[in-house]
């Protein structure tokens, strides 16, 4: 963390330098809110993210109960593409499609399961660190301060730097 801490610092120093030597108020002003404020949506996000994991890891929950692991269940919801092979010729279509369905069961979420998972995408942390973006974006453009390019660069860069 303090790697990353110490990588924004300098790249954001930089661009201080770089806005400062050419003159460019309105091109600091965008830089410095859109640099900070993506930042601390990044920085909001991996605290909200490690804390949920450590608070599953405190309470001894297992997060799969297969060996699938998240991206392999949004890339084949349906285990088609799995090495397990299923002899299927024996059985009828009624038949094939109440196991599909009992599967698709037995892979739905509870409510309870949604919001535990919700819960670094809704935290407090998140939340305050898109609100100051928004209103960081709102500040220029009323103040007519907002130029596109540089506040978009700076916007990009943290995510990129990480």
């Amino acid at each position: 963390m303090k790697n990353i801490l110490n990588a924004l610092l300098i790249v954001d120093i930089g661009i201080l330098i770089f806005c400062l030597l050419s003159g460019e108020r309105t091109w600091l002003v965008n830089t410095q809110i859109g640099f900070v404020s993506s930042s601390l949506v990044m920085f909001a996000s991996m605290i909200s993210y490690r804390n949920m994991v450590q608070s599953r890891v405190d309470s001894g929950v297992v997060i799969a109960e297969d060996n699938r692991d998240t991206l392999e269940k949004i890339e084949d919801p349906y285990d088609l593409y799995s090495e397990e092979e299923e002899c299927t010729q024996d059985k009828t279509l009624q038949e094939v499609v109440k196991e599909e369905r009992e599967k698709l069961k037995k892979n739905r979420r509870s409510v309870w399961q949604v919001t535990k998972d919700s819960k670094a995408a809704l935290s407090f942390y998140r939340l305050g660190a898109y609100m100051l973006l928004i209103f960081g974006f709102f500040y220029l453009n009323n103040n007519k301060f907002l130029e596109i390019t540089p506040y978009l660069f700076a916007l990009a860069l943290p995510p990129v730097i990480v």
